[in-house]
């Protein structure tokens, strides 16, 4: 009996120092995987890509949008995948809805335009880079407005302008009544300002 409780002892004794192992390995791998996550060229390759940043470069200088937020703009809507389509239908690396498009190929008299066309990384960049201008010159360079208005719709943007009395250098992005927009304009705004550190 008394080597049975023995073997009892030892084997819970085991127990308590394989766990602390194994706790002590987890807690040193999520350290080590968090401080390597701050290196600048891991967040660059792993957290922050900037692929077609020529594209997004080009366009954003032809009609004066910053770089950096619509490439967070596309890390968000997309995260660079130019095959994405979402379940309401919008396409591509800026995520935009077809009929969207349509009219921007009409502001850019842009004949050639096809649905298709929304899959090609400069048609879709340079079409959504376009859009975040309009949105823009619209919303006098107000980027919480142009980012709920780009998720939510230039229309209810308005509508709550109107209704709620906000001014035009309105920042009160938890005032925004929908959650979905609310959360979105919260992330790209963070993803601009990582970008700004990251490729300046």
């Amino acid at each position: 009996m008394r080597d049975s409780t023995l073997r009892d002892e030892m084997m819970a004794a085991r127990r308590k120092r394989y766990s602390l192992l194994v706790g002590c390995l987890i807690l040193a791998l999520s350290f080590g995987i968090y401080f390597l996550f701050q290196v600048e060229s891991v967040q660059r390759a792993y957290l922050y890509p900037f692929p077609y940043q020529s594209y997004v470069r080009k366009y954003a200088a032809e009609y004066r949008v910053d770089s950096d937020l619509a490439a967070a703009v596309m890390k968000n809507e997309s995260n660079f995948r130019e095959v994405a389509q979402s379940p309401r239908g919008a396409v591509g690396l800026m995520q935009l809805m077809p009929t969207t498009a349509a009219w921007i190929a009409m502001q850019l008299n842009d004949r050639d335009f096809t649905w298709e066309k929304l899959h090609d990384p400069e048609t879709n960049i340079r079409y959504g880079v376009w859009y975040l201008s309009s949105l823009q010159e619209e919303f006098e360079g107000n980027e919480v407005l142009m980012l709920a208005a780009y998720n939510a719709g230039r229309g209810n943007v308005q509508e709550w302008i109107a209704e709620y009395g906000w001014p035009k250098d309105f920042a009160a992005v938890d005032a925004i009544p929908f959650s979905e927009t609310r959360a979105y304009v919260r992330r790209v705004l963070q993803s601009k300002a990582k970008y700004q550190k990251l490729y300046r």
